[in-house]
């Protein structure tokens, strides 16, 4: 895939994470971008230790089921600390 792809992969991704998450999440759709990027990172990569592929292409289902998982666990993760920063 090309890097517009994977920015309109990560766009989506991230959006669609955003939406499985409960609660309040700030950064707009830059917020969304960063999340589906940097999850679909994670997704690839929990998929290359699995032995499977993420990265067939962009209308694979594979690639889009684990860049939405890896947008929710980076989702999970940023709420955690930015949860926590506030509460200090």
């Amino acid at each position: 895939m090309n890097i517009i792809a994977w920015i309109l992969l990560g766009l989506i991704a991230g959006a669609i994470a955003r939406m499985i998450l409960p609660g309040k999440q700030g950064g707009g759709w830059i917020g969304a971008l960063l999340t589906g990027l940097i999850g679909a990172l994670l997704g690839g990569w929990i998929a290359s230790l699995m032995g499977l592929s993420a990265n067939e292409g962009f209308f694979d289902l594979t690639t889009w089921i684990f860049a939405i998982l890896g947008g929710v666990i980076v989702g999970f993760v940023w709420q955690a600390i930015t949860r926590s920063r506030s509460k200090a």
